[in-house]
């Protein structure tokens, strides 16, 4: 058994009853709070944990922790919970029809999309709903679907969404290993030196007194690496190829920063004259592609690569910028 929590009660309202869940080996090796935040949707992150440490979810009769990694057979106590609706936005068939129409692989393990620039790839933060959640709506007979790993919010391109829990362990596992390569483009201010090829910098997140939260070069940072080609020289900017070792948040953005070349349209890492000055020649967006991705396909372990063209308005921009 498996049973699921139904959705969409009137705000205010509770699950009916305490719930049992079974869990699968689909669902084998995941952590306890993933598991309820996928379960009870539409319930405040805040009030799954403290159902948690106040002992009312339970596995196998027993009280754990928010980071307990569930095992195929565990039994899982849920409590009756208030679930709000308005905590529930539901995705507009336009959004649905957008994400489903770039996908660009799928089979029974796993998609593979080119994720628009502008959606986040998961709620959360103020953003009320992302790539995920929107994917889920669409697909309610989806048991499982999963983000393999994620894209900021404005950049563009190739991700990858697991359908089942073994796929998501197998690409973890790739990732982990570095069998796993990404290609993305980005359009950087100024003459990029070809004898620039890498950024080897370590990164460290840090919160502003906004509460902002920026990626900074510092030597007690983790260790960062990205290899960079220069693809075509442009007035006044490069369009680069950059390939991550590492996997930091905002790692490109931030090492072509320390290269002195920031990425076009960047609003957190890049001078606001900067941006303003190439907003007036087109590019009206943050310049950063997932291009392509490569890695073994879970199931068959063929090695493949999918590629994400360059979206309408970047593309349009390099051919305003190749006309000046």
């Amino acid at each position: 058994m498996n049973n699921q929590i139904q959705q969409n009660r009137p705000e205010g309202t509770t699950s009916p009853r305490v719930q049992q869940h079974e869990i699968d080996e689909e669902r084998a090796g995941q952590r306890l709070d993933n598991y309820l935040l996928t379960q009870l949707k539409g319930v405040p992150k805040t009030l799954v944990y403290r159902i948690i440490r106040k002992g009312e979810v339970r596995v196998n009769k027993g009280r754990v922790k928010a980071d307990y990694r569930l095992k195929g057979g565990d039994v899982v106590r849920i409590p009756p919970v208030r679930i709000s609706e308005k905590s529930t936005p539901k995705a507009g068939q336009r959004l649905i029809d957008s994400v489903e129409s770039s996908i660009i692989y799928e089979d029974e393990r796993i998609l593979v999309v080119n994720k628009p620039s502008g959606l986040a790839v998961h709620g959360g933060s103020g953003i009320s709903l992302g790539l995920i959640e929107t994917l889920r709506e669409a697909r309610p007979q989806q048991k499982f679907l999963e983000l393999v790993h994620r894209l900021d919010r404005d950049t563009s391109g190739c991700l990858m969404v697991a359908k089942k829990r073994s796929a998501l362990r197998d690409l973890h596992e790739q990732i982990r290993t570095d069998r796993v390569n990404k290609t993305y483009w980005a359009l950087v201010e100024g003459r990029w030196a070809s004898r620039t090829s890498q950024v080897n910098a370590p990164l460290r997140k840090n919160t502003l007194q906004s509460g902002e939260r920026v990626v900074r070069v510092d030597p007690e940072g983790k260790p960062s690496l990205t290899r960079f080609r220069v693809l075509e020289r442009l007035r006044d900017c490069t369009l680069i190829e950059a390939t991550p070792v590492t996997g930091r948040t905002h790692q490109i953005r931030v090492h072509t920063l320390h290269a002195g070349h920031p990425i076009i349209g960047d609003d957190k890492y890049t001078a606001k004259e900067v941006n303003q000055h190439f907003r007036e020649q087109g590019v009206r967006r943050l310049f950063l592609h997932a291009a392509a991705l490569e890695f073994d396909l879970p199931g068959s372990g063929k090695r493949q690569r999918f590629t994400a063209p360059l979206p309408d308005e970047l593309e349009q921009s390099l051919v305003t910028l190749r006309h000046e």
